[in-house]
């Protein structure tokens, strides 16, 4: 029961510090899975599934007042309505895709050697968008043009390949289409709320079967380990990346994908 416990709290820890964060907690916890056998069939999709709501709860109760003024601003403000036609924009795409290619993105994609190579490759990535001499236009994103909210969203289907991020997609993304680093970081936070929202959704609609079982204190842990790592990044990460960019997070995707890598080789 106390190791139980253990890994509830590490992968509650896992997945509240890398959601958010362009590392990619998929990834992560696929490597955890693989190595420590952190996901065997005590915990299984179900529990995984539940602990990201501690993740989205926490992004939640940050952004709560922010995502209230703009709700009640919809009937009167024009901007305020056409940042959440964005947002439903940019999350089309990637509704559509997940649910066309679910199977296909589980049963193939979802590999211990394509989430190091994408590991890797994003850090590489990530190392190249800091170096750049990007010229922004946007430095709030709440005014992105609608073509810019469409294309970010094209952009994060590409993070439905295991070991990409989700949050490291539409971060490049922004960038690349004229967004300074805080706005393009502080919009993968608001886009993060629909399509964490409609991915527990439809996991939980996936896995309902194995979802009577679980026990309650494990996945409390989980769920409570989540919510606090998930806090402590959202409000720190927008200052971090404005200050210091994203070169440490490129170079813990590229030293945990060649270890993972390595791992592979050594034991399989």
């Amino acid at each position: 029961m106390l190791f139980d416990l253990f890994k509830a709290c590490m992968l509650g820890i896992v997945e509240g510090l890398t959601e958010f964060l362009p590392v990619s907690s998929t990834g992560h916890l696929l490597l955890m899975d693989h190595f420590f056998g952190f996901d065997d069939d005590d915990f299984g999709k179900a529990f995984v599934v539940l602990i990201q709501l501690g993740a989205i709860l926490a992004l939640l109760s940050i952004y709560f007042v922010r995502l209230w003024t703009i709700a009640m601003a919809l009937p009167r403000d024009p901007d305020a309505r056409r940042f959440t036609i964005g947002v439903l924009i940019a999350f089309l795409p990637a509704a559509i895709i997940g649910a066309l290619t679910y199977s296909l993105i589980k049963g193939v994609l979802f590999n211990v050697w394509i989430v190091c190579i994408m590991l890797i490759a994003g850090g590489i990535l990530l190392l190249w968008i800091d170096r750049l001499d990007l010229k922004p236009r946007y430095h709030d994103a709440t005014r992105f043009s609608l073509p810019m909210y469409l294309g970010i969203g094209i952009i994060q289907c590409i993070s439905m390949i295991p070991g990409v991020s989700r949050s490291g997609a539409t971060i490049v993304g922004a960038m690349l289409l004229g967004a300074d680093r805080r706005s393009a970081a502080e919009f993968s936070f608001y886009l993060a709320i629909p399509t964490m929202l409609g991915a527990f959704v439809y996991e939980v609609y996936k896995s309902r079967a194995e979802l009577s079982g679980g026990n309650a204190l494990i996945i409390a842990v989980g769920f409570a380990t989540s919510f606090i790592a998930g806090w402590l990044v959202v409000k720190t990460f927008l200052d971090y990346v404005s200050r210091h960019g994203f070169a440490v997070f490129a170079w813990w995707r590229i030293a945990v994908g060649a270890l993972g890598l390595l791992g592979m080789v050594l034991v399989g």
